[in-house]
């Protein structure tokens, strides 16, 4: 009857209260967690200290220097206990040899606090801010753990790096083009003739000691139809000779120059054909041509100039006719694709097979 009556009173009291044990609970559990973070809060910064700079100790009584001591004077304490107790004069083993050590250890933490001007003045308002720790624990890892060469020298050399890349890559790229077009009989029958008509596969065989094999003659004439399809072709699109602004060092260092050039041409575009209200020229016929179809400008002048003046003849700088012949050429696909062998396969194994079935072969 009295654990009955006692239960009975906690009930009425929880209901005259207002409150749940759960809510009741978790009154509490919020009462602890408030109580901990206050006291994590108010912990005396001197019992944090211990593992910045000298620890407890003054860096300063460390060297036995005062807070105005120059860097001269802080240098020649620093020589003297360094002299002092450095491990090396430590000749003969003793029980304090460990506590020397420590000691030395700890002037040379002093002085690496002391000898720069940034981590000084940080020290020095640690020193007269003892409270404040959170500030000195972020600021003294921060400089310890920066990186010792400067950002600037990594992303400069970091840039050079891929310009050179880029460069060896592209003439590499280059040389292939020439090759290949060395072997092209079009190429290489017209390349010849050029040779002969400049008198550069006319030279006379020598004779005598001068006189050379069958092999070195090839490879020079090779070499000669190489220089002339070099100077006689105009490579363009991911093929053509690199050029030195073209690199990404020289594209940064260009940047401004660009942007101001587009800001320009942009004004200028704005003024002559939406003011003005004058008509496109071929240049400007063939940049919105380009840009309606997508293209970059090494892609659009890797295209033969016939196709270039199929496209002005058209008219595909009016954006209706463009879309007109955009459609013309989906169909002129799709025919191609109708009447191509390996398409019609491909649609047959798709109607048979279909790609999320699986097919089992008997052996």
């Amino acid at each position: 009857r009295r654990g009955g009556s006692r239960r009975a009173r906690a009930r009425e009291r929880e209901r005259e209260s207002g409150r749940s044990p759960l809510a009741t609970a978790m009154a509490l559990l919020r009462g602890l967690v408030l109580w901990g973070a206050l006291g994590l809060c108010l912990r005396p910064a001197g019992a944090l200290m211990e593992g910045l700079y000298c620890g407890k100790l003054v860096c300063y009584d460390v060297l036995g220097v005062g807070r105005d001591a120059s860097k001269a004077e802080i240098a020649r304490a620093y020589r003297q206990l360094a002299l002092r107790y450095h491990p090396d004069r430590q000749r003969d083993p003793e029980p304090g040899g460990e506590a020397s050590q420590e000691k030395f250890l700890l002037i040379a933490t002093a002085y690496e606090t002391l000898k720069d001007e940034e981590t000084r003045k940080d020290y020095d308002y640690m020193l007269d801010h003892p409270e404040e720790y959170y500030r000195h624990y972020y600021h003294y890892y921060s400089r310890r753990l920066a990186p010792k060469v400067d950002v600037r020298i990594v992303i400069l050399v970091t840039v050079c790096a891929i310009s050179v890349f880029q460069f060896f890559s592209w003439w590499s790229n280059y040389n292939e083009a020439i090759n290949y077009l060395a072997t092209v009989p079009k190429y290489r029958i017209q390349a010849t003739e050029i040779a002969r008509q400049q008198g550069l596969l006319n030279k006379a065989r020598e004779k005598g000691k001068n006189r050379r094999s069958k092999e070195e003659i090839r490879k020079e004439e090779e070499e000669i139809i190489k220089y002339v399809i070099k100077n006689k072709i105009d490579i363009k699109g991911g093929y053509q000779k690199p050029q030195l602004y073209d690199i990404l060092l020289f594209q940064i260092l260009l940047t401004p120059f660009y942007v101001f050039k587009y800001i320009a041409w942009y004004c200028w575009w704005i003024y002559c054909f939406n003011i003005k209200g004058q008509e496109y020229g071929e240049e400007e016929k063939l940049y919105l041509i380009r840009k309606y179809m997508k293209m970059s400008q090494s892609q659009f002048d890797s295209l033969e100039d016939q196709q270039k003046e199929t496209f002005l003849e058209r008219q595909l700088w009016i954006r209706e006719k463009y879309e007109l012949y955009k459609q013309e050429q989906e169909e002129e696909l799709k025919k191609k694709m109708a009447l191509d062998p390996r398409w019609k396969r491909y649609r047959r194994w798709m109607r048979k097979e279909g790609p999320g079935r699986l097919t089992f072969i008997d052996d």
